[in-house]
């Protein structure tokens, strides 16, 4: 359950410990295992996923989300680690490695405004996601718009994270699969339109092969499972 601030007492909690927007939200934690547990296997290291590590964050934490509601949730959890760790442990976002992972029906928000500017109506269709103003196709990446503190993010937005060192693992076969239904729709090409997604892509992001394989190789890293829901 999801238990929001009050507007005056966000922005005094925020202006001190310096994050931009916050509430408290839960998830489903899953713990990394260990080498006994795998008979002593050690996972393989791969250039693809050099990205992910961290050698200088004391915790590590992969998000993984896969629907339009929990990739807002997924925003949410990322700041409350960070909001938890500063106020519990007075631990900094640079100790802190959140990969967040967008993937399947929450690939779209791993794109900027640029993409839902031109593609919004055809996403919107894709996900059955709708802007909760106007209840007609978002024209922006709405996780990373401003004012709309309704949505399970709470306002904690794209940039916000991203400014905190937050990182983002993007679903390379579900964005082929997007290119593919834009593609479709405006009887465009689909090469083309794959190329224009991987040029837009949100900040401090990564296209991953799978998103199911970026929440493999995160814990391969020592990255903990939060599932967003």
């Amino acid at each position: 359950m999801t238990e929001k601030f009050s507007q005056l007492a966000r922005r005094s909690f925020l202006s001190r410990i310096g994050i931009g927007a916050a509430a408290l939200g839960a998830g489903v934690a899953a713990s990394v295992p260990t080498a006994a547990q795998t008979n002593g296997v050690q996972p393989r290291r791969h250039t693809a996923d050099a990205w992910m590590d961290a050698p200088k964050a004391a915790h590590r934490i992969v998000i993984d989300s896969s629907s339009a509601d929990n990739s807002g949730s997924a925003l949410l959890f990322a700041a409350n680690t960070l909001i938890a760790n500063k106020t519990g442990y007075n631990l900094d976002p640079s100790d802190i490695a959140i990969i967040v992972v967008f993937r399947h029906d929450s690939t779209a928000f791993g794109y900027s405004d640029r993409i839902w500017g031109k593609y919004g109506e055809i996403i919107s269709d894709l996900m059955d996601f709708t802007d909760p103003k106007t209840d007609t196709a978002p024209s922006t990446n709405l996780y990373n718009t401003n004012g709309y503190e309704s949505l399970p993010n709470s306002g904690i937005t794209i940039d916000i994270l991203a400014r905190q060192g937050v990182q983002f693992a993007i679903c390379n076969m579900a964005t082929q699969y997007l290119a593919e239904s834009i593609a479709e729709k405006t009887k465009g090409d689909p090469a083309a339109i794959y190329r224009e997604l991987i040029a837009n892509r949100i900040p401090n992001s990564h296209l991953a092969a799978a998103g199911v394989l970026a929440v493999n190789r995160a814990q391969e890293y020592g990255y903990t499972l939060l599932t967003a829901v």
